[in-house]
């Protein structure tokens, strides 16, 4: 009995001790394992306002992401918010990705950026960074009204639920006028920083930096590859901002006027050109203009040239049409298009009626009128009237091929014959005088 015993125990001793080799050789497969998840990682930049030229770029991103079988796409989210649409493209995107989306936000997410992380797989957080504040507000920096308010927290309740996270904190970053107790007093909005926002499921990670973010993942530095913008598409980025967009068109219609006014073709006309050319070639880049919406707008600008000459406002009004369509069209939304072309046609309006005042109408009009006086001391001297001579009669005195002389009442007198060839002697009577231009036939 007594010898049997320490059998047992080195039994139990031995079978314990193959039980933690066996653990920990579990341990480290699966360490191993999920160090090789990812097989294939891109980085892309979601930084400055949200609008639709990033929208643009990160179609392109995630479509090069995808034709190369990328399984991990990491989201470097920096940004102050922006645009509510382009968010909600961006967020449909993310969700209808292939490969596993991680939000990776290193400084701020706030607004529209927060509603691109909540669409994310994953949101990871570094200390010091912070999300939430994603009140929508218009143009004038205002809280935008109750119905855009609602249908925006509704919009980040949805991105919320989609990884179970908590919806009321996803509502206490956009309502401002309700009581979120635990989370926010009324009248203000939700922010979370890195650790809070781990607290209430809002972050999935915190990590020091992108090397241990990388590290967690188990990609290697060099293995991950970097979709940037390019140089269009950053112009795009910039020219397709609501602002910026507007700004342009203002700058486009004012330097117009102002070069109608101004002599010859100078600073304003150019810089007009380039304004009209900035905001063609942004929406081109990022996929909302395209070779109609210019040519409308070059052949507006004709037909309003046109109407210079041919007298009467038809022209006039299918000059302006055209160029309204093109400018609209080429905008990434008709509303937004509408809205940055009657803002500029406004500050346009108020301009002419500052310049007509300061210049006068004449002003508007000296492009189009001669402004030259010619006169008899300037060496200029105006063609005879001749009109005394109609109806007179005279004689051919050189063959008329139908042009040549004639001598009518007296005098020599160049003519065209309306009857084909005269010959020298033949008398003629003159028919008709226009100008200088004096018309003989042969009597009858």
């Amino acid at each position: 009995m007594n010898t049997a015993r320490p059998s047992i125990r080195r039994f139990r001793i031995m079978l314990y001790f193959f039980s933690l080799l066996a653990g920990l050789a579990m341990f480290v497969s699966g360490q191993l394992a999920s160090a090789a998840t990812y097989q294939k990682a891109f980085w892309i930049p979601v930084d400055n306002t949200i609008e639709r030229g990033l929208e643009s770029f990160l179609k392109r991103a995630f479509e090069e992401a995808e034709q190369q079988q990328a399984d991990l796409v990491i989201l470097d989210i920096d940004t102050p918010g922006g645009e509510v649409n382009a968010a909600g493209e961006i967020g449909q995107l993310i969700r209808q990705a292939p490969m596993h989306v991680v939000a990776y936000i290193d400084n701020q997410a706030f607004s529209a950026g927060t509603y691109i992380a909540l669409n994310a797989n994953e949101i990871v957080m570094t200390p010091g960074s912070s999300m939430g504040a994603a009140t929508p507000i218009d143009m004038a920096g205002n809280a935008a009204d109750v119905k855009i308010i609602s249908a925006w927290s509704k919009q980040m309740q949805s991105a919320a639920k989609l990884n179970h996270r908590n919806e009321d904190v996803a509502r206490a970053m956009v309502e401002i006028d309700t009581e979120f107790p635990g989370l926010k007093p009324k009248g203000t909005v939700l922010s979370l920083d890195a650790q809070t926002a781990k607290n209430v499921g809002y972050a999935d990670r915190v990590v020091a930096n992108k090397q241990e973010l990388l590290s967690q993942l188990g990609v290697g530095a060099d293995a991950i590859q970097s979709i940037d913008p390019t140089a269009g598409e950053r112009v795009a980025r910039w020219v397709t901002s609501p602002v910026v967009m507007s700004v342009l068109l203002v700058i486009g219609l004012v330097g117009i006027v102002v070069e109608l006014f101004a002599p010859g073709f100078g600073v304003a006309g150019t810089i007009s050109l380039v304004s009209f050319g900035l905001y063609f070639f942004g929406h081109f880049v990022a996929g909302f203009a395209n070779w109609l919406h210019i040519a409308l707008f070059v052949i507006g600008i004709f037909l309003m040239i046109m109407e210079i000459f041919l007298p009467g406002g038809i022209v006039g009004a299918l000059g302006f049409i055209s160029i309204v369509t093109g400018l609209v069209m080429a905008a990434y939304d008709t509303q937004q298009g509408l809205a940055s072309l009657g803002i500029a046609v406004l500050i346009t309006v108020i301009v002419t009626v500052l310049l007509v005042k300061r210049f006068g109408v004449k002003g508007l009009f000296n492009k189009f009128i001669l402004g030259d006086t010619q006169r008899n001391e300037e060496g200029y001297v105006a063609p005879r009237d001749q009109r005394e001579l109609l109806q007179k009669e005279g004689i051919a005195l050189t063959p008329l091929r139908p042009s040549g002389m004639v001598k009518v009442d007296g005098k020599r007198v160049d003519a065209v014959s309306i009857g084909g060839f005269i010959s020298a002697g033949t008398p003629v009577v003159v028919i008709q005088v226009e100008g200088t231009r004096v018309v003989v036939q042969e009597q009858e």
